[in-house]
């Protein structure tokens, strides 16, 4: 019988990259998620039976124990870039990582690959970071065999990053950026599966690897290179962070009051916090060399699917060459 892998979180952004990856592999895919019905569309990444959702409570023992029950290797993709409810950053990404590394170890499950990201840090400011960090910590303590991947920004079809501020070119003629300044090292998210593969076949060493592209741009830039590639022209404002604080303390108090019945998509403190540092791998980190892999440029994969945010959608470029020709 073909090994089996459980995936937590392995329909979400980056995890669906990882469960096509493995089922191309010949594994059998466990994808544990809070609402198996809505992720029935990984199904078809391999034969009839071959990948397969089930119900994961990551905050319940017995939930998680279950999911992994007869695996040969986990993968732990879950993660919140903004509490809501019971998902909470310590709840997820602490507690969460630290629970699936106990009882993959008290299964003896053989290895086990994490996400985490840049900027994980015990003693930084930002509780997404703390929490990052304290994850990692916990893994290690009972898989310290463990790969563990941190990425930078991550693009990709379903990102949120590209997405999302090329929605807000729809609406106004200005863009604005809190940390305009600092810098980002986009990676593509199939790079990531790749290296997640790598750490559940054994191809990589046990330890931490930082994941960025072959690009280092600041924020402003890159939305420079978004619109170029949405034939739009916006006037990038940079909104000062004293000025930004005051709209991130405004947005998490109607969160607060309103008992999430506002939730604060937009900008919360914690964000804030890490806007002001640099979002860049580390001179001294193992790196996507170590792991044998190119990583994949931004202007190969942008125009693949930012162009439905272009004026004309897919028929821009017609459009521009149709005009071409009457002049």
């Amino acid at each position: 019988m073909s090994k089996l892998v459980t995936i937590y979180g392995g329909s979400g952004f980056v995890g669906r990259y990882i469960a096509r990856r493995m089922a191309n592999e010949g594994w059998r895919v466990r994808v544990a998620v809070r609402r198996p019905n809505e992720a029935m569309f990984v199904k078809p990444y391999g034969v009839v039976g071959q990948v397969e959702p089930v119900l994961c409570n990551i905050r319940d023992d017995a939930s998680v124990a279950l999911a992994m029950r007869g695996a040969d290797a986990v993968v732990n993709c879950v993660g919140v870039l903004n509490e809501l409810g019971k998902n909470e950053f310590d709840a997820v990404q602490a507690d969460g990582a630290e629970r699936i590394a106990r009882l993959a170890a008290e299964q003896c499950i053989a290895r086990m690959v994490h996400i985490s990201a840049i900027g994980a840090d015990a003693e930084a400011v930002s509780e997404y970071a703390q929490t990052k960090a304290h994850g990692e910590a916990g893994v290690l303590a009972h898989m310290p065999d463990a790969v563990i991947l941190r990425p930078s920004v991550i693009f990709g079809t379903e990102d949120q990053f590209f997405n999302r501020f090329a929605g807000m070119t729809r609406m106004a003629p200005v863009l604005p950026l809190v940390g305009a300044g600092t810098k980002f090292q986009p990676v593509y998210v199939d790079d990531i599966a790749k290296a997640a593969v790598k750490g559940v076949l054994g191809q990589a060493e046990a330890g931490v690897y930082e994941l960025g592209g072959p690009e280092v741009k600041t924020f402003r830039a890159l939305m420079h290179q978004m619109l170029a590639v949405i034939h739009r022209h916006r006037v990038i404002i940079g909104i000062p962070f004293w000025v930004a604080r005051i709209m991130a303390g405004m947005l998490d108090i109607l969160k607060f009051v309103s008992f999430q019945l506002f939730p604060n998509h937009i900008l919360t403190r914690d964000q804030l916090k890490n806007l002001r540092h640099d979002n860049v791998v580390s001179e001294d980190a193992k790196t996507f060399e170590d792991l044998g892999i190119e990583p994949t440029t931004l202007e190969s994969v942008l125009p693949e699917y930012l162009w439905k945010f272009r004026p004309s959608g897919q028929y821009d470029d017609i459009q521009n060459s149709a005009g071409n020709l009457r002049t």
